[in-house]
């Protein structure tokens, strides 16, 4: 780093200690990037970013109170400058799509992050994407297999409507009522989506609910 450069202050931001130790090992023995603040979740980092001068915060996808992607949203809308990486260790193309609609500049595999976190930050900084080499062949895929209205969802808009009500907390008779469909039909679709997103329950439906804006957490 050159006389008069500034290094880029960065927030980790991990619910397992260890992680984070071993991550700031790697950012602080460079010369140009420094670690200012760490934090459990993603309500903390959200409280870091206003109380410490933070140019890039790291994020854990999976933290307790908050998500990764929970908090990279609102740091995008709360604090602007402040750039986001998400770091997983889920190569799960819903999980990166999530990402990168939450403002994330990048999207990083804990399995490789001695290789890429580095690159990521710089890449981050210079306001260019970061995105690991499986996640452009996700990307390329997608593009492809566009229609003329945009990508194809996941999700039947039906299907949305059903597991915002589950995540809500209502029953199968209870949903049927609301919608004037069957119970049968209700399940039918509970089973659908279950199918469609890997999930096994209720409690995990719920955490996707969250995790893609179709409740409040």
């Amino acid at each position: 780093m050159q006389a008069g450069e500034t290094r880029t202050r960065i927030l980790l931001a991990d619910d397992h200690a260890l992680v984070r130790r071993g991550l700031r090992l790697i950012l602080d023995a460079e010369p140009d990037l420094t670690v200012v603040a760490e934090t459990a979740d993603g309500a903390e980092a959200i409280e870091a970013c206003g109380e410490t001068e933070v140019d890039l915060a790291i994020l854990d996808i999976a933290m307790p109170r908050m998500t990764g992607l929970q908090a990279a949203r609102e740091i995008s809308r709360r604090f602007p400058s402040v750039r986001t990486l998400i770091l997983s260790m889920y190569d799960n193309e819903q999980y990166l799509f999530e990402a990168l609609k939450a403002g994330a500049s990048g999207y990083v595999l804990k399995s490789v992050a001695d290789r890429d976190l580095l690159h990521a930050c710089r890449a981050a900084m210079r306001g260019e994407p970061f995105l690991y080499p499986g996640a452009l062949s996700v990307l390329i895929r997608e593009y492809l297999n566009r229609d003329g209205d945009g990508p194809e969802s996941l999700l039947t808009p039906r299907e949305e409507e059903i597991i915002k009500l589950v995540a809500e907390g209502y029953s199968s008779r209870e949903i049927a009522e609301m919608l004037t469909i069957s119970v049968k039909t209700v399940d039918r679709h509970r089973a659908n989506v279950l199918s469609k997103l890997g999930m096994r329950d209720r409690l995990e439906l719920t955490k996707y609910a969250i995790r893609v804006g179709l409740v409040e957490p």
